[in-house]
């Protein structure tokens, strides 16, 4: 699949979100639980997926930034954006295709992925959300982050638990995930990690002060990363 100018990500999601409307047209008819048993039936329950029904709790507020750390780093230049990552991680950038990160990749455990796209991408691609209030793509990722299955009560909360589950990679056990918003220098987001026996995963989504939109997905089999690490990481996402 070719890259468009929206972006491999935003053409999955509009073929998701284009098939979803065409079946909850019939649904909408059938009220909340109706929606509900529609969204558990073709993606999952709480308990197959318990991002599901979870939203961030923590929140880390300018946390330090190891400059001693970010020298052992390497940088990392594309065309859309540039990172400073550890040794020894494959990095790449915008190698996404339908199924996302969500299946295992046993040829490489140690890897980071990296997404960009322009300010105002989401809300551009679904104008309907502005409506809600949704002006800008980080009150956009906001609403997907505490978007809960047992809480859907209309079309909108739908789409965006949907949106939570097409924009969640692999996590390893989400039963020992946790969500977290956060605050840096320049930059703000989400972030949802998981720290386990089997190797740490850290879901990053970032937007800086012009609105441009960062996703840093890192599988990090050996556990040689920590929170606070990952956060340093984030703080070296920029355009180029």
């Amino acid at each position: 699949m070719k890259p468009t100018k929206k972006g491999k990500l935003g053409k999955y999601i509009s073929l998701a979100i284009f098939l979803l409307l065409a079946i909850l047209f019939i649904a909408k008819f059938g009220g909340p639980s109706i929606l509900r048993l529609y969204v558990e039936t073709g993606i999952g329950t709480c308990q197959k997926i318990p991002i599901l029904c979870m939203a961030p709790k923590e929140e880390i507020l300018n946390p330090n930034i190891n400059k001693d750390y970010i020298l052992e780093l390497l940088t990392y230049k594309f065309p859309k954006m540039s990172i400073s990552v550890p040794r020894g991680f494959a990095v790449s950038q915008e190698r996404i295709t339908k199924v996302y990160y969500k299946k295992r990749r046993k040829d490489n455990d140690t890897i980071i992925y990296l997404l960009y796209e322009e300010p105002n991408f989401f809300v551009n691609l679904f104008p309907q959300v502005n409506k809600h209030g949704l002006k800008d793509d980080y009150q956009f990722i906001r609403h997907t982050m505490y978007a809960d299955l047992k809480n859907i009560k209309n079309l909108t909360d739908t789409f965006f638990v949907i949106m939570k589950s097409i924009f969640t990679p692999d996590v390893g056990d989400q039963n020992n995930l946790k969500m977290a918003q956060f605050s840096l220098p320049q930059r703000k987001g989400f972030i949802n990690y998981n720290l386990s026996k089997t190797g740490n995963y850290f879901d990053c989504n970032v937007i800086d002060n012009q609105g441009n939109f960062f996703k840093i997905y890192i599988r990090d089999k050996e556990a040689v990363l920590d929170l606070d690490k990952v956060m340093t990481i984030i703080s070296t996402a920029a355009r180029p």
